[in-house]
């Protein structure tokens, strides 16, 4: 029996139904071959007919898989954005995944800050506090009695913040330079105000490192007068003592901090030149030597100063004096040429008193100084060293032909080590590195251009933003790093992305005229 269907609907829709029925027709495919849609009603085809539109169905869904995977990047952006309810919300960009077809904008999007209020915190000139950490129980460890052994990858938060906090003393040391340059040749200095980033601690000792570039005779002869040519002293930091009990109580002992500059005049610029190593003055050993510029700058003594040597040993076996019977340590911190003149001020400070405290340097962006020589005599007076590197600084790739530096990984037997260490030994040119080695990528930055000039990547400030957002190898850049980027943006804007300068226009920091007051303590980097 055949059902109608009336059995089925209701009779008063009946009619309705009925109506949309006749007037249907089967729609179109766009994978269909033919140009005419046939009704439903069409008697079906033959095998051979429908053999044939298979085929050709199939052949134009293979042009249209093959037409949707080279779509055009752009054709894709510029899609409708009212699509699935699982990309509702999110942006465009977001919604493609750039990532995976990008890999370097992942990191850069993920530590990029995403809302405005974040962005004009480290676009602002206010400093982000935090309270720093009790280190009393492991100020040695952080001294560097076990080369910072665990401390480094990842890089941990309290040592972080103490390399940020030296670097801050060296940043005093060049504003308290620029400040006033200039220097009397007749007369001896006045006592020169500097204004530190950390309260707790008072300067006690200025220093001063002379230029000396000596001129032929002849020159003498024909002008007698050009010696402020070839000699010339000028301030290059300072020595300080912390003096705070409270602060001395949370790093587990009284610290000694020597800060020294990099570069500023043209006759330190002839001295980083006199790229010939020569024997150690006090050394027994022919075979330890360093750069002779750098020796010059830290032995010579002014008209009215004593050299850098001098000052430093005489002020420091005063402390150790003055603070005999308590727990001391010395951190020798400096930045370019000041980071050379620390290894030099610490192998001087090593044998200067019969119980020296325990001696720690912190450089940023150091040359090399001195042969595998002078490496093993730092080794054996156990004064530790962490060099603070930047991968694009070719600054710390100078001076000389670096047979010696890298040796260790090259010397498969024993005949390689006998020539390696004749090398090292007898190659004026053979330079090596000292210490331990804590490095830093500029590219890894997301604020920073990757092709990033010579000078913004040895730049100092450029140093600590680096530091401030290392986390380890595998994450360059932590997300919550907190160091402001307004001095970045100010004295780096042609190397910071537009991205950021634009928005500190917007900011108006530009407009203000950014000035940078010390603070009166530290913005702690730690997350």
């Amino acid at each position: 029996m055949q059902i109608g269907i009336s059995l089925t609907l209701p009779a008063q829709n009946l009619h309705v139904y009925q109506a949309r029925r006749a007037s249907f027709k089967c729609q179109k495919s766009p994978l269909n071959p033919l140009t005419k849609p046939h009704p439903c009603s069409q008697k079906p085809c033959s095998s051979a007919s429908s053999t044939e539109l298979t085929r050709q169905h199939l052949s134009n869904l293979d042009k249209l898989l093959q037409k949707t995977n080279q779509a055009d990047p752009e054709q894709v952006i510029k899609a409708p954005s009212n699509g699935s309810i699982e990309t509702k919300g999110k942006g465009l960009l977001e919604g493609l995944n750039l990532s995976r077809i990008w890999p370097e904008m992942k990191a850069a999007e993920e530590m990029s800050p995403r809302h405005l209020n974040r962005l004009q915190r480290l676009l602002s000139k206010t400093m982000e506090y935090s309270p720093r950490n009790n280190l009393g129980s492991r100020w040695r460890e952080y001294h560097g009695c076990n080369d910072w052994s665990g401390l480094l990858d990842p890089l941990d938060e309290n040592l972080r913040r103490e390399v940020v906090r030296y670097g801050e003393f060296v940043q005093a040391a060049y504003h308290g330079f620029h400040s006033n340059p200039a220097m009397s040749t007749d007369e001896a200095p006045l006592p020169r105000h500097v204004a530190l980033p950390d309260r707790s601690y008072k300067v006690t000792k200025s220093l001063y490192a002379t230029s000396s570039v000596a001129l032929p005779e002849w020159v003498d002869d024909v002008a007698p007068n050009l010696g402020w040519m070839t000699q010339r002293s000028s301030w290059i930091g300072f020595v300080a003592v912390c003096d705070d009990k409270r602060e001395i109580q949370r790093m587990g002992r009284r610290d000694i901090v020597i800060a020294l500059r990099g570069t500023a005049t043209c006759l330190e610029w002839a001295e980083n030149f006199r790229a010939q190593l020569v024997q150690i003055p006090e050394s027994h050993d022919p075979t330890q030597k360093v750069e002779c510029g750098f020796l010059s700058l830290h032995k010579t003594a002014g008209a009215h100063v004593p050299s850098l040597a001098e000052s430093v040993v005489e002020e420091v076996q005063r402390l150790i004096e003055v603070y005999q019977g308590e727990t001391l340590s010395i951190t020798i911190t400096g930045h370019s040429l000041g980071a050379a003149l620390s290894l030099l001020v610490a192998d001087e400070l090593s044998s200067c008193a019969p119980q020296v405290p325990p001696i720690a340097v912190f450089s940023f962006g150091g040359p090399r100084v001195g042969n595998k020589g002078f490496v093993d005599r730092l080794n054996e007076k156990n004064v530790k060293v962490l060099r603070i590197v930047n991968n694009q600084d070719v600054i710390t790739r100078v001076p000389g032909v670096f047979i010696g530096e890298g040796s260790q990984q090259q010397q498969r037997n024993e005949g390689f080590s006998r020539v390696f260490n004749m090398l090292d030994n007898n190659n004026p040119w053979a330079y090596s590195h000292v210490g331990t080695e804590l490095r830093v990528d500029t590219k890894m930055s997301p604020y920073l251009k990757p092709n990033a000039d010579v000078a913004c990547c040895h730049d100092l400030e450029a140093y600590l933003h680096l530091v401030d957002g290392f986390l380890s190898s595998n994450c360059p850049f932590r997300a919550n790093a907190k160091r402001s980027l307004a001095r970045l943006v100010h004295d780096q804007r042609s190397n910071v992305k537009r991205l950021y300068t634009h928005k500190a226009l917007s900011l108006n920091l530009e407009r203000d005229g950014l000035s940078f007051p010390m603070p009166s303590c530290l913005p702690s980097p730690s997350g």
